[in-house]
């Protein structure tokens, strides 16, 4: 299976550049069409934070800055969907949990990608499943495991263990 990947960025910087991030999303989308089996069309846009929370209150009525957004617009018999990454939410993060801000947007184009493919976090069980699934995801792509368990996404080791 394929992807067909997009970027565009508004108003910000891409941490680690624009065109080494378009290489790793079009990587990690052939990773989630292998893993779905079916082509994707995804795509993404990095915004700041002003921008995620016009969206974030917009779509979902809630007034803050996120760091991911995922939005799906089709599912066959190509999945199609819009992920919104936060630059400046992955800089702060990043700089919050020792690793660059270049790895923590990658975990959100992950984690954003892994919704899409009808993964949750709402209760333990599915947060260690998603969890799980991006340590598996961020591997195929190269990333060390600078997410330590229960670091990954902001989350204590309590509510990632096992």
């Amino acid at each position: 299976m394929t992807a067909a990947v997009s970027l565009s960025v508004h108003d910000t910087r891409v941490p680690g550049g624009r065109r080494r991030l378009e290489a790793d999303l079009l990587r990690l989308g052939d990773y989630a069409a292998a893993r779905c089996e079916r082509p994707l069309e995804l795509a993404f846009a990095v915004l700041d934070d002003e921008s995620m929370q016009v969206v974030n209150r917009e779509s979902l009525d809630h007034d803050y800055p996120t760091d991911v957004l995922s939005f799906p617009m089709a599912d066959e018999p190509v999945l199609v969907g819009e992920v919104l990454l936060s630059a400046d939410t992955a800089r702060r993060e990043a700089a919050r949990r020792g690793h660059s801000a270049y790895h923590e947007l990658l975990l959100y184009a992950v984690h954003g990608v892994l919704h899409l493919l009808g993964y949750e976090d709402h209760d333990p069980g599915e947060r260690r499943r998603m969890r799980r699934a991006e340590r598996a995801a961020l591997a195929a792509l190269g990333v060390p495991p600078v997410f330590g368990r229960g670091r990954a996404h902001g989350l204590s080791p309590r509510e990632t263990s096992r």
